[in-house]
């Protein structure tokens, strides 16, 4: 008889592991090694859970390049004991969180599924015991004898997705992400649904690595209309910054004004790279369609494809840190390594 899958739950923080103080009715930290007192539904999954938290758990609005050191060194110590992680995250930054995690754990053979809620675990209405209840179960998911799952995934409100896919639609509703360019992975109804051909295709053998210590010399920035040549000089001239991502229009459409391109010319000639990904929530990057993304083609500027922003800058941080050589920069950044983009 084979032994049971064995899962380790990481909990860093965020509203899934809150409960309500019923004398107060304020919201405190919940003791996670006290978790099969509280869901007793656990014990019915065909798998053995042990938990580990952070020793500060987080709102996930402080999360930081060094919390998902600390993560991933918790996946890393715990690699051979463990058939499969389930990280409890608050919903704010989990796609950033997810996609992080996708690039520092390079040959993952096991699935690594952050989950949370949107109402603590104490609520009536929460759903912190489905979405907990369904990421350990897929985690859990074997054929003959090795993991189904062999990526960070992201569960919410019954759907798995690739983490480096999604991003926070909803601070509201129960269904807060979406993975606008790529399907989901599994779908919990009255059956769990797997489609397993949507699944990254690991090669089998690799040895797995953990890459920390990304660089966060990095900046995000939205275009819109009226956007200054001020504005545009002071960003490209911030001390020690190594890359950006930028949010254009539609298809990777951006102004054409003269001050525009030049101060791209003059960022990039400082070995700035910078990565075009669009505003819209779904489509992708097709620099050269329109006129007004010729100019950037023309320039060398990264085609960002259907990425994520989460994904796109934690992509930056993570091949910054690995000293990419600048003449391959542009192309492997292009090239899907995790299955981030298309």
């Amino acid at each position: 008889m084979p032994s049971k899958t064995k899962i380790l739950l990481i909990y860093t923080g965020g509203t899934i592991g809150m409960m309500k103080d019923f004398e107060t009715g304020a919201l405190k930290a919940f003791n996670f090694s006290k978790l099969l007192q509280r869901i007793p539904e656990l014990k019915l999954l065909d798998c053995s859970i042990e938990t580990v938290s952070f020793e500060h758990p987080i709102d996930s609005s402080n999360i930081n390049p060094e919390m998902w050191d600390q993560i991933a060194t918790m996946v890393e110590a715990n690699y051979e004991i463990y058939d499969g992680f389930v990280i409890l995250h608050g919903s704010d930054t989990m796609s950033y969180s997810a996609s992080a995690l996708s690039f520092m754990l390079e040959n993952l053979a096991k699935p690594v599924i952050f989950t949370g809620s949107q109402l603590p675990i104490g609520d009536l209405r929460t759903d912190a015991k489905e979405n907990l209840i369904t990421a350990i179960q897929i985690a859990s998911l074997q054929a003959k004898n090795k993991p189904v799952i062999q990526e960070v995934g992201l569960y919410f409100e019954y759907k798995l997705y690739r983490g480096n896919r999604t991003t926070k639609i909803n601070a509201e509703h129960f269904n807060a992400f979406t993975s606008p360019n790529y399907p989901a992975l599994a779908e919990s109804g009255v059956h769990l649904k797997v489609e397993n051909h949507l699944f990254l295709q690991q090669k089998t053998g690799k040895k797995f690595i953990v890459h920390k210590n990304l660089d966060n010399n990095v900046f995000v920035l939205k275009l819109f209309p009226g956007f200054n040549e001020g504005a545009m000089h002071a960003i490209i001239n911030i001390p020690n910054l190594k890359g950006m991502v930028i949010e254009t229009y539609g298809a990777g459409n951006a102004p054409t004004d003269s001050w525009f391109i030049v101060a791209l010319q003059m960022a990039i000639n400082k070995g700035l790279h910078i990565v075009n990904v669009t505003q819209c929530s779904g489509g992708s990057v097709n620099m050269g369609q329109y006129e007004t993304s010729t100019e950037l083609k023309k320039l060398g500027i990264i085609s960002g494809k259907d990425i994520t922003t989460e994904a796109a800058i934690t992509k930056l941080m993570y091949m910054l840190a690995q000293n990419v050589a600048p003449s391959s920069f542009k192309t492997i950044f292009e090239t899907s390594l995790r299955g981030e983009l298309s």
